[in-house]
C-alpha cells in the first residue's frame, strides 16, 4: 500500500474512533444521494472510473481527465412527488496538461413550507392573512483540485466543502470538510480510493430561540440548543475494467465499497467497527455514442410481517447519448420498493467547451 493511501486509511480510523460516540450515525445526508444520472444509473459504483466534471463529487482524482478547456454539468431531479428538489451545477477546468480545479454546488430543499406559528394573535383569533412561508434547503459549495502523480496512471485529488443549512428563519448551519482521493489505471483496470470527511465535517448550529420560545412552550417542547453535528469519515473502494467487445462496442463493470466507521448499519456486512454496503455497475458502450447503464445498491435485510427476514435491493437504470460536445443523460432511479415503488427520473447535461474551432477529444489515455 503507497503512503498516501495508508495515510488516508489511518486518518480515517483514528478520527472515526475518537468521535464516534459524538456524533449521529446520519449527518449530511443530502450529500449521500449522488449526482449527475451517469452515476445514478450505476448505483453510484464510479470512483474508479469518474472521468469528468461531476468527479468533484465522486471523487475529486478523475477531474483530471476531463474534456476541453472547461467542462459544465447540470442536474435536476424531484423526489417525494415533487416535494423535494434536488439541483447540481459543476465546472472542471484544466490549469495545464497535469492539474485541473473545479467547483461544484448543491441544493436540496423543501419549498413553500406553511408556517403557522403566528397564526393566531394575541387576542386568540385566527387571522389567515398572518401565515407565511419558508424554505428547509442545504446546500454544498465544493472547491475541487486534482493532479496527475509521477507515477504513470495514477492520480490524486482533494476537495474543500462547505455546508449551509438552513430552516427559514427559525434555525441554521454552516459546517467544513474535506475529502481525498485516488485513481490509479494500469492495463485497463481503474482503482480507487476516496475518503469522505478526512477530518470529519462539523456543522455549526444556531437557532432562533426568540422565534421559537413562544411555540416550544405552549407546545410543551424543549427548546434546542446551539451545538455541533458532526459527519464522520468513510471510506469507499472502487474498482472497474474496461472491456472492448469488437471495434465499436465496450462494457465496463465496476465495483464500490462504501466502509462506514460508526458502528453497524443494516448492510450485507456490518460489524461493531465498521459496516460496508457494496454497489454494482455496469456501463455498455457503443462507438462512444451510446451508453447503456444498470446498477444494484442499497442492499438491505428487512423484517417481514410474519417475523421472518428478507432481502431487498434497489436496482437504477440509465441511457446516455454523446452528440460531439453536449453529452444527456438519463437515470431511472428509487425502483424495486417491495411496497410499491417510488420512481425518480433524472436528468442531467454535460458541456465540453474548446478554445480552437475544430475541437477533438483530447482527454488523456490515462
Amino acid at each position: 500500500m503507497s503512503k498516501p493511501i495508508l495515510f488516508i486509511f489511518l486518518l480515517i480510523l483514528s478520527l472515526s474512533a475518537s468521535s464516534q460516540t459524538l456524533a449521529p450515525k446520519y449527518s449530511n445526508e443530502f450529500l449521500a444521494i449522488g449526482v449527475g444520472a451517469r452515476a445514478l444509473g450505476m448505483s453510484g459504483a464510479v470512483s474508479s472510473l469518474s472521468d469528468d466534471v461531476t468527479s468533484g463529487y465522486w471523487n475529486p482524482a478523475g477531474l483530471t481527465r476531463v474534456r476541453g478547456n472547461l467542462q459544465v454539468a447540470l442536474m435536476h431531479s424531484e423526489y417525494f412527488a415533487g416535494i423535494a428538489k434536488y439541483d447540481y451545477g459543476a465546472l472542471a477546468a484544466p490549469i495545464d496538461a497535469t492539474r485541473t480545479v473545479g467547483f461544484s454546488m448543491i441544493r436540496f430543499a423543501v419549498d413553500d413550507i406553511i408556517d403557522s406559528t403566528d397564526l393566531i394573535d394575541k387576542d386568540g383569533n385566527i387571522d389567515y392573512d398572518r401565515l407565511r412561508s419558508f424554505s428547509s434547503a442545504d446546500y454544498a459549495f465544493v472547491l475541487s483540485y486534482a493532479q496527475r502523480l509521477k507515477k504513470e496512471g495514477l492520480r490524486f485529488g482533494v476537495n474543500a466543502k462547505v455546508i449551509h443549512r438552513k430552516v427559514g428563519e427559525f434555525a441554521s448551519a454552516w459546517g467544513f470538510g474535506l475529502d481525498a482521493g485516488l485513481q490509479y489505471t494500469h492495463n485497463r483496470w481503474s482503482y480507487a480510493l476516496v475518503g469522505k470527511d478526512i477530518t470529519s465535517t462539523f456543522n455549526a448550529w444556531s437557532y432562533n430561540t426568540e422565534r421559537l420560545e413562544t411555540v416550544f412552550q405552549q407546545t410543551g417542547n424543549a427548546i434546542p440548543e446551539n451545538g455541533l453535528e458532526v459527519t464522520l469519515p468513510r471510506l469507499v473502494a472502487g474498482v472497474s475494467r474496461l472491456m472492448p467487445v469488437g471495434k465499436k462496442f465496450s462494457v465496463q463493470p465496476s465495483l464500490d465499497l462504501d466502509i462506514t466507521f460508526d458502528g453497524k448499519r443494516n448492510v450485507p456486512v456490518k460489524t461493531d467497527v465498521f459496516s460496508i454496503d457494496p454497489k454494482i455497475g455496469l456501463e455498455l458502450c457503443y462507438d462512444n455514442l451510446i451508453y447503456l447503464r444498470g446498477g444494484v445498491g442499497n442492499i438491505q435485510t428487512v423484517k417481514n410481517i410474519d417475523a421472518s427476514t428478507s432481502t431487498t435491493v434497489q436496482p437504477n437504470m440509465g441511457l446516455g447519448i454523446r452528440l460531439r460536445n453536449l453529452s444527456i443523460d438519463y437515470a431511472l432511479t428509487n425502483i424495486g420498493s417491495a411496497s410499491g415503488a417510488l420512481y425518480s427520473n433524472v436528468f442531467s447535461l454535460r458541456l465540453d467547451i474548446f478554445r480552437q474551432e475544430n475541437p477533438t477529444d483530447n482527454k488523456p489515455a490515462n
